[in-house]
């Protein structure tokens, strides 16, 4: 089966650098990730081979994600897997540009189908489980920017 490939994106009125910033500091995110129930203590976030663990609420379960830092270009690219157990395993990429007088800002996901009929829930459930939480991300970045 091919990938899936979920691809948003959305433009803000903030500084490049103050948006990076913000978006890839650990500490922030239970701000903006829809469903974060937890980030573990002693999650670190700068450098390739960083490991982030967190506790989110997916398809009405808590679940632990894995996350690891795969590349990352400062105010330009940050690149991570995350592994989950009970859904297939996922390849992040999240997209910073200066535009205008703010920040274009885009998430990229690919997901692996797993085989058999888990494949089709995959393709049916998950993958709009998965958009839909990018599109509320930027919904709640949008709310976090505005009242700065």
């Amino acid at each position: 089966m091919p990938s899936i490939r979920i691809d948003v994106d959305r433009q803000y009125g903030v500084p490049l650098r103050d948006g990076y910033d913000y978006i890839t500091d650990p500490e922030r995110w239970p701000g903006y990730w829809p469903n974060l129930v937890r980030v573990a203590p002693g999650a670190r976030w700068s450098a390739p081979g960083d490991v982030a663990r967190l506790t989110m609420k997916l398809l009405g379960r808590a679940t632990e994600l894995e996350m690891t830092l795969v590349r990352i270009e400062p105010y330009r690219l940050v690149e991570y897997t995350s592994r989950q157990r009970g859904l297939p395993e996922a390849r992040h990429e999240r997209h910073f540009a200066e535009s205008g007088a703010g920040l274009h800002y885009r998430i990229v996901i690919e997901l692996e189908p797993r085989g058999g009929p888990r494949g089709w829930l995959d393709r049916l459930v998950v993958a709009r489980a998965v958009e839909r939480t990018a599109r509320q991300t930027l919904d709640n970045l949008e709310r976090r920017f505005s009242a700065r």
